[in-house]
């Protein structure tokens, strides 16, 4: 069964491919103002929230199930306290302002996943983002709601000119989410990713601030 929520994680820390891997300070502080402790975003149905170490159990819910990995490059967390050690290392990592995920949570607090910027390339000003739900939610427009809000932040916010995504190229629900957003499909990387003894080719997805798909994202219905 193809996730449908999940874009791939392959980059995490920030990156700069044009320059040696430096980033510069003001483009450091930039990032940091907003991720040291990110904003609190809402939809009509949900919040999206800094992640917090009593998250444990609703990510575990979704992160030790094969499905929600088939199509990631990490393996489902082996129990409860693997987790629990897991989100206590990511507060570091939003003290450090290297973190970019917001937890995704219905109105009734329960988290069902991430959403979020997995790297950023400041020289040309650009991001891409990735997005991990809980499979019980799965088909219910909840990852296209949570994305959206994303990329409007990433957009009238952090003013990137580029926002990607990337996929297994077999997990076509993920693309169909990109696409939903109004993300343009860009073309495949061939045998990309080494993934479980095989070579996985990598489908990208991106959408320009001056794309009408984004000022209809951005301007346009909510839903």
């Amino acid at each position: 069964m193809p996730h449908c929520g999940t874009a791939i994680h392959i980059k995490i820390l920030m990156t700069d491919d044009f320059n040696n891997g430096e980033v510069s300070e003001m483009d450091r502080s930039g990032i940091l103002k907003y991720f040291k402790d990110p904003p609190t975003l809402k939809t009509d149905r949900l919040i999206l929230r800094k992640l917090e170490k009593n998250d444990a159990s609703d990510m575990y819910e979704y992160a030790s199930d094969p499905k929600v990995t088939k199509y990631l490059l990490w393996e489902p967390h082996i129990n409860l306290k693997y987790t629990s050690k897991y989100l206590s290392y990511i507060q570091s990592r939003y003290r450090a302002g290297e973190f970019y995920d917001w937890a995704v949570t219905l109105k009734n607090e329960k988290m069902i996943g991430t959403c979020g910027f997995t790297s950023f390339n400041f020289n040309n000003n650009s991001a891409e983002v990735g997005y991990v739900l809980n499979p019980a939610f799965w088909h219910r427009g909840i990852a296209r709601e949570a994305l959206c809000e994303v990329l409007r932040f990433g957009f009238l916010v952090l003013e990137l000119n580029r926002i990607e995504a990337k996929y297994m190229y077999e997990n076509t629900d993920s693309l169909n989410v990109m696409k939903s957003v109004g993300m343009s499909f860009e073309g495949i990387s061939r045998n990309a990713v080494y993934k479980k003894g095989r070579y996985v080719s990598v489908g990208t997805c991106a959408i320009l601030s001056e794309d009408i798909e984004a000022q209809k994202l951005l301007f346009g219905n909510r839903r």
